[in-house]
């Protein structure tokens, strides 16, 4: 489909009909929420004196419901808006949620190289940056055993204070529905949805905004208040730059096991680190036992892989300085062009604002 010459006019139009579709998806996904609450409440009073069974059940029932309110909202925002928005869309919207679900298709021929990219994703990107930020800033793992608030009397995290096969078997769990829940809403919905209606990078840049003020936002939980501001900022600029290159493959490749592999093992990984601080174990026995090992593989899938990783690079780094270019299709200047990137900052500001509201 052609691409419409749109002034500025229509450039702001294009942002306002895809927040308008967010807002939509995030409603249904708390309807969908509250579904489990009004059935099921006995369960509810029972498991929260079960911290240990009701935690999982809890990410694990999030998870589920994100991937089945989605697709059916995304339907729903597109019978009612379908008319006004046919000549906003960038590119073919035929259905929104086969869209959405074709980017869990995983096939026979497919399947080893998803699994390729998440592993390439996992040691090249996420562990040696948690490792870093581990080793000169050893100050992140008593501020994150902080602000997740494992004792809190409401906290979702109490799995970090039991013996180590509980939290084993709990980690695992949990943190694989948290990578299903975030990278299905961040990656496959909001990215995803977000290059219909905008330039792919415009919609990468504000999602991977969303996502790194959502760790961010870690500095008005109440144990977190007072702390250093460094910290948040930390975990601001790492999500920021990590959502950058996982909304940038799955839209390009349009897979999302990939990003949920990679982010889910390393969360894992990273748990075990304020596991171990947490019951009083220094950093150096992670450092050696665990992560120097990691690294080293790292190294060789880097050596090993160098070519499609090259490749990879330089696609992403054009694609990534493209953003900061005049779009000669609409006829942009230097003006037009500082108002866009300010607007898309803008309204991934305004998605996390009601994202922290009503999710």
């Amino acid at each position: 489909m052609r691409r419409p010459k749109s002034p500025l006019k229509t450039i702001f139009i294009q942002r306002i009909y895809y927040f308008l579709e967010v807002l939509i998806i995030f409603l249904g996904i708390v309807i969908f929420m509250l579904i489990p609450v009004f059935l099921l409440p006995f369960l509810i009073d029972f498991f929260f004196l079960n911290p240990v069974i009701f935690e999982p059940l809890f990410f694990i029932v999030r998870a589920a419901i994100i991937i089945v309110a989605i697709p059916l909202f995304l339907y729903l925002s597109n019978f009612i808006m379908e008319p006004q928005k046919k000549k906003l869309i960038l590119e073919e919207d035929v259905s929104p949620s086969k869209n959405f679900l074709s980017l869990f298709n995983i096939t026979k021929k497919n399947f080893k190289y998803q699994l390729l990219y998440g592993i390439l994703l996992l040691f090249l990107i996420f562990i040696p940056l948690d490792f870093f930020t581990y080793l000169f800033l050893p100050e992140m793992l008593s501020y994150s055993s902080i602000v997740l608030n494992p004792t809190g009397e409401l906290s979702y995290n109490s799995y970090f204070m039991e013996s180590y096969y509980v939290f084993l078997l709990s980690v695992i769990i949990i943190q694989i529905s948290v990578a299903i829940y975030e990278e299905t809403l961040v990656r496959g919905f909001l990215a995803n949805r977000g290059s219909v209606y905008l330039k792919k990078m415009s919609a990468v840049i504000i999602t991977s905004f969303f996502f790194g003020l959502g760790h961010f936002g870690y500095i008005f939980v109440i144990p977190g208040i007072g702390l250093p501001i460094i910290f948040p900022i930390m975990w601001f600029l790492q999500t920021f730059f990590v959502g950058i290159i996982l909304a940038m493959l799955v839209l390009r490749r349009r897979w999302i096991f990939p990003v949920i592999f990679a982010h889910a093992v390393n969360n894992i990984i990273s748990a075990h680190s304020i596991w171990n601080f947490i019951h009083g174990n220094d950093f150096s026995l992670m450092s050696f036992i665990v992560y120097v090992p990691l690294l080293t593989i790292s190294i060789f899938l880097f050596v090993w892989q160098f070519s499609r990783i090259k490749e990879s690079l330089s696609i992403g780094f054009k694609e990534f300085i493209s953003y900061f270019k005049n779009d000669s299709e609409i006829g942009e200047n230097w003006l037009k062009k500082i108002v866009r990137i300010m607007m898309d900052f803008l309204f991934g500001l305004i998605i996390f604002m009601i994202g922290v509201f009503i999710l």
